[in-house]
């Protein structure tokens, strides 16, 4: 029996800034096969620069997200990392943090709602399932306001959204490493950094999976 894996989210998800096969989707699939004992299948769902008001919107209305989310035994998300990189070209110097704000309360609130859509999609389920985030790590840490938006957010999805549900640690993980772990734009994770989000979200373990 394999045990089918969802991964939805941004860029992150798709892997950009790796090479093919380096991404965090496949990297933590072969950890969770490795853990769970069992052939793990995936489907990637990951659209580049997707904001947390599209993945909801997705999964609300996409057959192809809701009917992959209802099947899946392990999901993964990863959203909010194009609300800040938004939030911070559109600011100036004068009003980031207002902007930062608005964008953060948009953020969580679509967060909120597609958690409770996930729980609805779940709602019944018979099967054993677990959820995790990813937490964002800060692409701008010259700028104080985009380092307190991002700690602001991560606090945020570390809540009780249900219990098969936990959320990665990454931002401690990049701190100061982000030469190391960042691709050439500055703003996506290398095949390095993709392993670091792979090892964080399968410290996170796979009960009640195994």
């Amino acid at each position: 029996m394999a045990i089918p894996y969802t991964a939805v989210g941004d860029s992150l998800t798709v892997g950009f800034g790796a090479m093919p096969g380096n991404g965090f989707v496949p990297v933590y699939r072969g950890m969770a096969e490795r853990r769970v004992g069992e052939f793990v299948s995936y489907e990637n769902l990951g659209i580049n620069g997707l904001t947390s008001s599209e993945l909801y919107a997705n999964m609300k209305r996409s057959s192809q997200f809701r009917n992959s989310l209802k099947e899946a035994q392990i999901i993964t998300i990863s959203i909010g990392g194009n609300d800040l990189i938004r939030a911070a070209k559109s600011a100036s110097s004068q009003n980031i943090a207002q902007h930062f704000n608005k964008a953060l309360s948009q953020c969580q609130s679509n967060f909120s709602g597609i958690m409770q859509t996930l729980n609805q999609l779940k709602s019944g389920s018979r099967t054993p399932y677990i959820v995790r985030a990813v937490g964002l790590y800060n692409p701008f840490p010259q700028v104080d306001a985009a380092t307190q938006w991002v700690q602001q957010f991560n606090r945020y999805i570390n809540g009780n959204w249900g219990g098969s549900y936990a959320a990665a640690e990454i931002f401690s993980a990049f701190y100061g490493r982000e030469h190391e772990l960042l691709s050439f734009d500055h703003l996506h994770p290398n095949g390095r950094g993709y392993k670091v989000i792979a090892e964080q979200l399968n410290r996170l373990g796979y009960y009640p999976l195994a």
